[in-house]
């Protein structure tokens, strides 16, 4: 057996030394790369949270200085306004309570009546699907007056034209409650959960609650008003509201 000199023992441990310094610079570029990753998963994550806000408020000030009327179509790709004779005024069924619609949207009808959830609150201008009220709660927003514009999912699912939704809601926003601001945009679901479709090709629906004129007390001088559009119509909907203004509803003076 060869004899071992203190010369390979010094070998052997410059050895043992060179393989633990490399095993600890691996050890490093394995933390540095899991510290990498894990930055970039959170800014990711930081990312997807934040991009939609921003995109969204970026969206929304191109129409700071459009006027209404300039939004959208021009008011010729909306059909004639049409009525129907309403009812349910002051017919309040419990809360939870489905109310069966004839008309796509409502116009008019029984409705729920809690407070905080029905009428919707005054300072909410515009709803995705997912956070819509039910419709039980937005009639009573119609009997108070308001006029509100319902998009289909073709504008839902078409990023410009659901942006000038939400710009024609936002000409409605603020913090005053403003009796003119009566307004609601909110989306028309699928037919199993909303009931029948609009007519064919149109996407968009203005409906209004009217007492029949201004200080009409009574009941049976009430219609539905309706207005179906192919595109959002922001000139179609401020000469609906100049035709069916908040007033002109059962409870003008309730919000």
């Amino acid at each position: 057996m060869a004899k071992t000199t203190k010369s390979d023992k010094i070998d052997r441990k410059a050895v043992v030394e060179q393989m633990r310094k490399k095993q600890k610079g691996a050890d490093r570029r394995r933390n540095f790369a899991i510290v990498g990753v894990c930055v970039l998963i959170a800014v990711g994550i930081l990312a997807a949270a934040i991009v939609p806000i921003v995109k969204d408020k970026l969206d929304a000030r191109k129409y700071d200085n459009t006027a209404l009327s300039d939004i959208g179509a021009p008011a010729s790709s909306c059909q004639d306004i049409t009525t129907k004779k309403a009812d349910g005024n002051q017919n309040h069924v419990p809360i939870g309570t489905p109310v069966d619609y004839t008309t796509a949207p409502p116009a008019f009808g029984a409705h729920w009546n809690e407070a905080g959830v029905a009428p919707a609150p005054f300072a909410k201008k515009f709803y995705t699907a997912d956070e819509r009220p039910e419709l039980e709660a937005l009639v009573h927003n119609l009997e108070h007056g308001y006029t509100i514009l319902w998009y289909d999912s073709t504008i839902a699912d078409d990023s410009t034209a659901l942006d000038e939704v939400k710009a024609i809601a936002d000409k409605f926003s603020g913090s005053s409650d403003d009796m003119r601001d009566k307004f609601i945009a909110a989306p028309w679901k699928s037919t199993d959960e909303d009931g029948a479709k609009f007519p064919d090709g149109q996407h968009v629906a203005f409906t209004h609650w009217s007492a029949g004129g201004q200080g009409e007390t009574d009941p049976s001088k009430q219609v539905g008003a309706f207005q179906y559009c192919s595109a959002v119509s922001g000139a179609a909907l401020e000469d609906f509201m100049k035709k069916y203004p908040y007033f002109d509803s059962p409870e003008p003076g309730a919000m």
